[in-house]
């Protein structure tokens, strides 16, 4: 089994690169600031359930396979952006839309599938499972599929306890700017597509 002192290196090393902001706080925190906490929250929740997905996906070797073909990472990249901007052109689009149809809010189950999808398709998280798990991973220490278990349920605590702190931060600045639910769908459109350019911009592991 992986050793305490790994174990600590891991934990304080994930803890440092979750405190530096990233595409998934910038996306929670539209999200929370669009339509509030419950929506901050239940995208949070959904961005770590994708987690989940990579987490199983590198513990069956599929991040490895995904990230040395070409093609099927760049299958997902290119999906990832265009379902970026997707979100990006639908919030632009509603941001015109008269306020009183704008105002609707959106269910918490679909938020939370949208967060699901953002983050399996988002190929930066399969390098970041593929480059940084593996060099805490001890073949002599047992089950390496085990292992990648233990530490990517170790980063997603973390990285679950940082977006709910996002989530929450959001929520209550967008309660202060409910009254002008267009700009924030202006605002909340402007993200989605700069995550997609920042998802077609990203390099592949050679």
């Amino acid at each position: 089994m992986i050793s305490m002192s790994t174990f600590l290196v891991f934990a304080v090393t994930s803890l440092a690169l979750v405190l530096v902001p990233g595409p998934n706080h910038l996306y929670i925190a539209a999200r929370g600031i669009a339509q509030g906490r419950a929506a901050g929250l239940a995208s949070a929740f959904g961005v770590e359930t994708g987690t989940m997905v990579h987490i199983a996906a590198a513990a069956a070797g599929l991040s490895y396979v995904i990230a040395r073909s070409a093609t099927l990472f760049n299958v997902i990249k290119w999906a990832g952006v265009a379902y970026l901007f997707f979100l990006g052109i639908r919030a632009l689009t509603r941001g015109q839309e008269p306020e009183a149809q704008e105002a609707r809010p959106r269910p918490l189950r679909s938020i939370f599938m949208e967060g699901v999808v953002v983050n399996v398709l988002n190929p930066k998280v399969i390098l970041f499972f593929l480059a940084f798990l593996p060099q805490f991973v001890r073949p002599e220490a047992g089950s390496v599929p085990l292992q990648i278990v233990v530490l990517g349920g170790t980063l997603l605590v973390i990285g679950l306890v940082s977006d709910i702190i996002y989530a929450a931060g959001a929520g209550a600045l967008g309660s202060r700017l409910r009254n002008h639910s267009r700009a924030l769908g202006y605002f909340s459109g402007v993200i989605y597509l700069g995550l997609g350019v920042v998802t077609a911009l990203s390099g592949r592991a050679v």
